[in-house]
């Protein structure tokens, strides 16, 4: 079977007759595929595939989505069948058990946009009130012992753990702008990367002292959605609209890109993914209630948390220099007015380290 997709399909479900596969929109990384599979029953799962034969992420994300399944009370998509070690490396999950956050966001009035964003907030406190001793890279599954209890009461000895490569907080930003390089669908902009190593390189002595949480790393609205289990519990000042009360909370999918560091990276990422444009910050009030939210849950940020998020806004800027096609289709721009807005940006955000 050439196509990986069909491999992958036939792997995953070998016994499940497929009515047929539906798109589930774009994605800037080209090194993994993901497809909706209807099956004859009228049951959905979605799968991804690694066509470019890297298992990697698929193993790191079916780890983790057990590990925050058994550990954690944010609701995640359930694995249904995942072989990373495959000639064509796959994870199939059962649908996200809520409704998708991007569409709630559109449709919603400022103040129930505010209200979500609280929301979003409280689930990254609650995702980083897992700690470890060490940062690093996650690479798989561990072993089956932890710190605490598991979400349904059980004892330690049941709940998966994580295999993580140990590294430095710094090395490990390093690799994760790496990553970012390589998936990267543009070139153009390769002195940005440059520039940001330097920045992270040059701060080692702030960035190491931080604290060790599991971060999701890519909590973007079409990664998160409003969850109908209401397992983490509401959040002040939030509503009711959408069917949702307040015991409804965000629960997140797609973490191939999760790692243990740094929760301030975490929240400055979320707050520039779900509220700023290609190089202007959103409105305050939007921003400042992803803060909110995270106050609501964890008695206050991340520590060291000023200190530090100068040096993730350097990081982030990557997210547009690396993948500058992608954005001048989006925004319908000039490549060449990109290229010199978001080389300013990058200049006054590396002056304010």
């Amino acid at each position: 079977m050439d196509d990986p997709v069909e491999a992958a399909l036939a792997a995953a479900f070998p016994d499940r007759r497929v009515e047929g596969l539906v798109g589930v929109g774009p994605s800037w990384n080209g090194g993994n595929e993901t497809v909706g599979v209807d099956f004859a029953d009228g049951d959905r799962a979605y799968l991804k595939v690694a066509i470019a034969g890297d298992g990697s992420r698929i193993a790191r994300e079916r780890a983790v989505l057990e590990y925050v399944s058994a550990r954690r009370p944010i609701p995640v998509p359930a694995v249904l069948a995942a072989d990373p070690d495959a000639d064509v490396p796959y994870l199939a999950t059962a649908p996200a058990p809520g409704r998708d956050l991007h569409e709630i966001l559109e449709a919603a009035d400022d103040d129930r946009r505010e209200a979500l964003l609280r929301r979003v907030g409280a689930t990254l406190a609650t995702l980083h009130a897992e700690r470890f001793e060490s940062h690093g890279e996650i690479v798989g599954r561990g072993g089956r012992v932890g710190v605490g209890e598991a979400v349904d009461g059980g004892s330690d000895d049941v709940v998966p753990g994580l295999d993580v490569e140990t590294a430095s907080w710094t090395d490990t930003l390093l690799a994760t702008i790496e990553r970012t390089r390589e998936i990267g669908t543009t070139d153009r902009l390769a002195r940005h990367f440059d520039a940001a190593i330097d920045c992270v390189e040059s701060n080692r002595e702030r960035l190491d002292g931080a604290p060790a949480a599991l971060l999701h790393g890519d909590v973007a609205p079409p990664n998160a959605f409003l969850s109908e289990e209401g397992r983490t519990g509401g959040v002040a000042g939030d509503g009711t609209e959408d069917g949702a009360g307040d015991d409804s909370c965000v629960g997140l999918l797609d973490w191939e890109l999760s790692h243990v560091g740094d929760p301030a990276r975490d929240l400055v990422r979320a707050r520039d993914q779900l509220c700023n444009g290609f190089d202007y910050e959103g409105p305050e009030r939007f921003g400042e209630a992803v803060y909110a939210g995270y106050r609501d849950r964890a008695g206050g940020l991340p520590e060291g948390f000023a200190d530090r998020r100068p040096i993730y806004r350097v990081v982030r800027v990557l997210g547009r220099s690396g993948f500058l096609d992608q954005w001048v289709t989006y925004l319908d721009e000039p490549m060449t007015d990109l290229v010199e807005r978001i080389d300013a940006e990058l200049e006054t955000r590396l002056a304010a380290v």
